[in-house]
């Protein structure tokens, strides 16, 4: 196996492992749109970091936690619906992107990659920046695990039994902007939210508690990047792509399969 595909696997599982049980949430809270929005803003983040010649890392991860404090705050004071906040933003984050892109001077930028994933070519840094990303949101996640399953079955309740329910609401928020920024080299910014949706959709039907649906969704995310991988060597079909259709794949097979009781 050579150099470049190992670092492909790698980083496509290190993402996949958190991907899984913020993917429940994301599922259970139906935030999908929000990912998008998130998503369609690491674009922007590409755009910034390649004006102001700073790291596209940092920089993409900058932008999307600070669009998930804007969407916290917008949210709060009420001005919109929040899902017609998450359609100006998302829209105008991903359009901003790519005028900025398109008018920065001598600079060739790979959108196919940035929309679709570049997974063949992770780095040895690629992979320090995606582990230790991913290293930080599953332990916020474990942390907050029991406030955020209670905000999510009956806030309300969580509130009168003391937690925060805008604090948790927004921790949430800024992983799943982590997760993505860290994600986007994978599946790239069109399908990013696909592989935090379709495998926690895909242990939902299998599933009977929250915990056992967060391990299976990161195993339905993992399989779907080592089958991904396997059809885009194979093939010669793009990577990001290739695992999205993959955990499709798993999803349509797991219709067939009876849900626990």
């Amino acid at each position: 196996m050579t150099d470049f595909l190992l670092y492909a696997l790698l980083a496509g599982l290190g993402v996949a492992a958190v991907a899984g049980p913020l993917g429940c949430f994301v599922v259970w809270r139906r935030m999908a749109y929000f990912g998008d929005t998130l998503a369609h803003s690491a674009l922007l983040g590409v755009a910034l970091g390649v004006l102001l010649n700073t790291d596209l890392g940092i920089a993409v991860t900058a932008v999307c936690l600070l669009m998930a404090l804007a969407l916290v705050a917008l949210e709060q004071h009420g001005i919109l619906a929040l899902d017609t906040l998450l359609g100006i933003l998302s829209h105008s984050a991903l359009a901003a992107g790519l005028l900025v892109i398109s008018l920065l001077p001598n600079v060739r930028v790979d959108l196919m990659s940035l929309l679709f994933g570049d997974l063949l070519s992770v780095t040895p840094s690629d992979l320090w920046i995606i582990y230790s990303g991913a290293a930080v949101a599953i332990f916020l996640l474990a942390l907050l695990w029991k406030p955020l399953i209670s905000i999510t079955v009956e806030p309300e309740l969580a509130a009168v039994e003391g937690v925060n329910v805008a604090r948790v609401r927004t921790a949430l928020m800024l992983i799943t902007a982590l997760v993505i920024a860290i994600a986007m080299k994978i599946v790239g910014v069109l399908l990013i939210t696909a592989l935090l949706v379709i495998p926690a959709a895909t242990a939902r039907r299998i599933s009977s508690t929250p915990e056992s649906m967060a391990v299976a969704a990161s195993l339905a995310a993992m399989l779907a990047v080592l089958m991904g991988l396997a059809v885009s060597w194979h093939m010669d079909t793009p990577v990001g792509p290739s695992v999205v259709v993959c955990a499709t794949l798993l999803f349509c097979f797991s219709l067939g399969v009876t849900q626990k009781s």
